[in-house]
């Protein structure tokens, strides 16, 4: 570990890799396959943002999603790193939002071009304060959940990824050298919905940590 406050990674961490379908019911409700690898794509880290900033809706989008996920916190970075020794690599956790513009994506994947207009907007990132790696003992085995309006949407436990972390790392680091302060967001249990302007999203994970974004428009 550095010397940097991995505490803040957001602040100086250079990249956000996310794992699409990893929640085999988050797959079939969006009409697609069950990957029998991982989906991967990147936010840059412009899309952070912190409790008490907005979520803003892209001025091209009229359907942002919410998807609610386990963000993991490299301290340690690495390449090829093996399965065996992959959550030694890890410094903690977030409780993240991948906000998605679905319309957006759905033309970006019947034109087989990529997602970056539809995922890697500016707030597109919302994330929980830093969980440190001893408060959750067992990454594979949490509850994640999210509510719209005091409505409850999505309610998933870790449990049901198709890819564990350690899996993950590893598949990453093959491709992507990790690096410290780098986040690898773990994909989305089902209940995936849009939001609208004015909306209050309330996210958490079970006994450890609850977030509040709200909704607006850029102006």
């Amino acid at each position: 570990m550095s010397t940097r406050n991995i505490v803040r990674f957001w602040e100086w961490g250079k990249k956000i890799i996310c794992v699409g379908r990893n929640y085999a019911d988050h797959a079939i409700e969006l009409k697609n396959a069950i990957p029998s690898e991982p989906v991967l794509f990147l936010k840059p880290p412009s899309a952070y943002i912190r409790e008490g900033s907005p979520i803003l809706v892209p001025f091209y989008t009229s359907n942002l999603h919410h998807e609610v996920e386990l963000g993991v916190v490299i301290g340690k970075g690495g390449t090829a790193i093996p399965q065996s020794s992959a959550m030694d690599h890890v410094a903690g956790y977030v409780l993240c939002l991948d906000m998605t513009a679905r319309d957006i994506q759905d033309e970006c994947k019947s034109k087989g071009l990529p997602w970056t207009l539809a995922k890697a907007f500016n707030t597109s990132c919302p994330i929980s304060d830093f969980i440190p790696k001893e408060k959750i003992p067992d990454p594979g085995s949490i509850n994640l959940w999210l509510k719209v309006n005091d409505i409850l949407k999505q309610s998933g436990s870790t449990s049901q990824m198709i890819f564990s972390i350690p899996f993950l790392i590893n598949y990453i680091s093959e491709i992507i050298s990790l690096e410290e302060g780098d986040l690898i967001l773990t994909g989305t249990p089902k209940g995936v919905s849009s939001v609208q302007e004015h909306d209050e999203l309330q996210a958490g994970i079970d006994g450890i940590v609850t977030m509040t974004f709200k909704v607006d428009r850029k102006s």
